[in-house]
Parts: structure tokens; C-alpha cells; sequence
């Protein structure tokens, strides 16, 4: 049994494949390193360099390597820059996963777990929010991926494939052991970011949008570790196994925290002040995004083991420490060669 990881190269993917691997799982990954690295793949996992929605590329892979499983994380996130290019977006997450599908069927593929995100919900109605709250969202990249949920329900009700719907919140951090994280240049991750503030990257912070209705006018978010979060998507896997029905599950901790709360948080792991500028709001972002947890903690055997601010923050400081580190290596390495 061998499980395909699409977009295994990158940021959350890789976590998943390292989860996997650890768990001697025999895995397979698909990704065109648009945003991944093949380096944060552990020794010895097959890399198929390539498109996810490449039916001919998907149909080898599965036939050789006799997959019978696929978590599906290849696609875009970045919300402002779906708004700017929301075809780039439709075309990259929607179609992919399409073309995706069409090969599971045809192979028969049993299992599929997807990568969705809260950003289908919009501006909820009520916090936390719950699955069955009405789906609205306010971005082309929220839109991208709802539009791939009724896909996959509507093809696994016609085709037999048994699901799970993962709907992320924020997530954060890096390995515990600091081997992987995110290295994305660019990133427009606010842990990321603020980290990079933290170790001399950046000037300064801007926060977008100080004057809305929370307790400290910025935006509200609940922040899950990576490894956490990975780890949900082994649980969903083994209740797919077991024979699990088809559900749609939020990925998060329950709790939600200021952005100007995170940057504090930032500050006290790293010892560090930097500068923090107040910017206008970005259309496309919503104001308060908080998990009711209830359904996935009572469907899946999943307890996270790192929440806790602080510590995602410090775990996310340690990645970008050692990716300083060995980019400073490289070029003393250059200079002197």
C-alpha cells in the first residue's frame, strides 16, 4: 500500500510525507517544486517532478507504485494574490484537482483526503465556526477550493471513493527537530513573517487592517502546528482505513489569537523588538476565524501535542535560525571558492 502526497515537496506537504515516512508508510510524491523543495523530502522517497492535474504523469505514478490513497496538497493559498489572478487560481486548484479525480476513478483509488481551508466560510456568522456553517467565500482562493469539496463529494458519491475534508485555520510552526519548514521566499505567512523581523529579515511588520471589531483591532486567527496538523491527516487516513465514512472536518485548536497578540509572541521566544506599522485592511481578508473543533476531535483518534503560541512561534524561530545559518554557510562556501 503506498500513499501518493501531492505538493509533498512543500511547506505542509512535507511535513505530511516526514509523518508518514516515520510511520513506515511507503509514500510517493508528485510536485512541481513551483513553491516546494525537493531537500525537505526524507532520503529515499520517490519525487515525481510535475504537475498534480498531469493525468498521464498521475496515472503512472499510481499504476507503478500501486498507490491506493492520495492526500491531495498541490495548489496555491495566497488570498491576495487570488484576488489579483483568480483564474491562475481556478486553473492551479480547481482544475488540478479535477484532473485528479478523473485519474482516481479510472485507477480506482479508494481513499482521498483533501486540503481545503476555512477561508470557504468567509466572515462566519457565529465563532467559532462550525462544518455545517453556510459556506461564503470572500477570495478567489476560498472559492477555488470549495468549488474542488463539491467536486470531490459530488465524484465520490458517483464513484465510491471514501474522503475526509480537511478545512484548515492558520497553520504555523516547523518540525520540532527544526529538519523541515517553510522556506518559501515570500511567504505571506504572519508567523513567517514576523519571524523574519525577528532574526534581521525585514524592517518591520505591517499589520493590515487595526481598526476592527476585536479586542485589539487586528484580525483574529487560530493557529495550528504543522506537525500537529500533519499528524490529523495520519488519523484521517487510518479512519478511512477503518472504513470511515465520507465527512468534512476543521483543522484547528479552538482558540483564537490577535495578529498583534502573535507578533508579541514572537517577541518574547526570541528576546527580540522590532518595528510593527499599522496598514490599511486587504480586501479579501476576514476578521475573526476561529475552529469549532468538536466534530474532528470526536471522529478522528487525534490529540495535538503543540498547541500553544508560544511554542509554535519558538519552533518557527528555530527553522528560520537554521535557515540563516545555512544560507550564510553557502555563501562563505561561495566567496572562498
Amino acid at each position: 500500500m503506498t500513499v501518493l502526497v501531492t505538493g509533498g515537496a512543500g511547506y505542509i506537504g512535507s511535513h505530511m510525507v516526514l509523518a508518514l515516512v516515520e510511520a513506515g508508510e511507503n509514500v510517493v510524491v508528485i510536485d512541481n517544486l513551483s513553491s516546494g523543495f525537493s531537500a525537505m523530502l526524507p532520503q529515499g522517497v520517490p519525487l515525481f517532478i510535475g504537475d498534480a492535474g498531469d493525468e498521464n504523469l498521475v496515472e503512472g505514478v499510481i499504476a507503478a507504485h500501486g498507490v491506493n490513497a492520495i492526500i491531495h496538497f498541490a495548489g496555491s493559498v495566497v488570498v491576495p494574490a487570488s484576488m489579483r489572478d483568480p483564474l491562475g487560481y481556478y486553473q492551479n486548484n480547481t482544475m488540478t484537482t479535477r484532473n485528479l479525480l478523473a485519474v482516481a476513478v479510472k485507477c480506482g483509488v479508494p481513499r482521498f483526503i483533501f486540503s481545503s481551508t476555512a477561508a470557504v466560510y468567509g466572515n462566519p456568522e457565529r465563532v467559532p465556526v462550525p462544518e455545517q456553517a453556510p459556506t461564503r467565500p470572500l477570495s478567489p482562493y476560498g472559492s477555488s477550493k470549495l468549488m474542488s469539496e463539491i467536486m470531490l463529494h459530488d465524484t465520490a458519491a458517483a464513484h465510491g471513493i471514501s474522503y475526509v475534508v480537511l478545512r484548515y485555520f492558520n497553520v504555523a510552526g516547523a518540525d520540532p527537530q527544526a529538519r523541515i519548514g517553510l522556506a518559501t521566499l515570500g511567504a505571506t505567512h504572519l508567523l513567517k513573517i514576523a519571524v523574519e523581523a525577528a532574526s534581521g529579515q525585514r524592517p518591520k511588520i505591517d499589520v493590515f487592517g487595526t481598526d476592527y471589531p476585536t479586542p485589539d483591532g487586528s484580525c483574529i486567527r487560530d493557529f495550528i502546528h504543522v506537525s500537529d496538523l500533519a499528524q490529523a491527516h495520519r488519523a484521517a487516513l487510518a479512519y478511512l482505513r477503518q472504513g470511515g465514512a465520507p465527512v468534512t472536518l476543521n483543522c484547528g485548536y479552538g482558540r483564537g489569537y490577535s495578529v498583534l497578540e502573535t507578533i508579541d509572541a514572537v517577541r518574547r521566544v526570541s528576546g527580540r523588538n522590532f518595528a510593527v506599522q499599522a496598514a490599511a485592511r486587504r480586501l479579501g481578508d476576514i476578521m475573526t476565524m476561529v475552529a469549532d473543533t468538536t466534530r474532528m476531535r470526536a471522529t478522528l483518534d487525534w490529540t495535538p501535542r503543540y498547541d500553544d503560541l508560544d511554542t509554535i512561534a519558538a519552533h518557527a524561530l528555530a527553522w528560520e535560525e537554521k535557515l540563516l545559518r545555512d544560507r550564510h554557510g553557502t555563501l562563505q562556501q561561495a566567496l572562498s571558492a
